[in-house]
């Protein structure tokens, strides 16, 4: 099996249950250039960073949160850029005062934050899911330059992952993902987030002009509140 977004999907993140229905979600970095591959995730305290491989001056579009998590209510929100804070901390504020949640402030968040202010115009994807004691809620959402926002509040079967990615798969000439596009589908019947990070790395192997183009991928796996990360990286 290969990427179902193509040989380039750029950042891409999935959100669903494993075959033992434990919410879970997948996220992936990929790069065409020097610059973009000279990363790596990192895991510190309750959030996984993509940042430089050795010292480098801050860019947002390149070094950011990608995940952050929190074991007492059962929470994690993934990312491909500097929104996973907001998203995590307005979800959260959800899960605490017992609000309704829904993907509309998903949404919201994305359509407020713009796609990324690069010559490609990335947009921007963000995913959240949350234990809610048992019955679990996944969204996955997607913001490019010329589109609404939109998010999608999911319900998959066991094994099923759902999710989007920035771009369409093209290796030479990338182009945003389409909002409207279905989104991929990924089938999982491994139980841990080694397993679960491993997959989305292995099958998502491409070159570009000589050089694999797979950055790093995290998995995350949540028993009862408590989540379990993992991280491939190429360096």
């Amino acid at each position: 099996m290969s990427n179902p977004s193509g040989p380039y999907p750029g950042r891409q993140l999935f959100v669903g249950l494993t075959v033992d229905r434990k919410p879970c979600f997948a996220y992936l970095v990929t790069g065409r250039s020097s610059e973009s591959r000279q990363r790596k995730a990192i895991a510190i305290e309750n959030t996984v960073r993509i940042g430089p491989l050795g010292d480098a001056l801050y860019d947002p579009l390149r070094y950011y949160t990608g995940v952050k998590y929190d074991n007492s209510i059962g929470i994690a929100c993934v990312s491909n850029g500097i929104q996973t804070e907001a998203i995590f901390e307005a979800y959260r504020l959800l899960v605490n005062v017992g609000a309704p949640i829904t993907k509309d402030l998903m949404q919201n968040l994305l359509e407020e934050a713009g796609a990324e202010p690069d010559s490609l115009h990335t947009p921007r994807i963000a995913g959240v899911v949350i234990e809610n004691k048992g019955n679990p809620v996944l969204i996955a959402g997607i913001k490019t330059f010329d589109e609404p926002a939109v998010a999608h509040q999911l319900a998959p079967e066991g094994g099923c992952l759902a999710g989007v990615s920035t771009y369409k798969g093209g290796l030479e000439t990338p182009e945003p993902t389409n909002p409207a596009t279905l989104l991929r589908w990924l089938e999982f019947t491994g139980t841990t987030p080694q397993n679960l990070a491993k997959y989305l790395y292995d099958l998502s192997a491409a070159n570009y002009n000589g050089e694999d183009i797979r950055v790093c991928a995290v998995g995350g796996i949540c028993s009862g509140s408590s989540w379990d990360m993992a991280v491939v990286n190429k360096h």
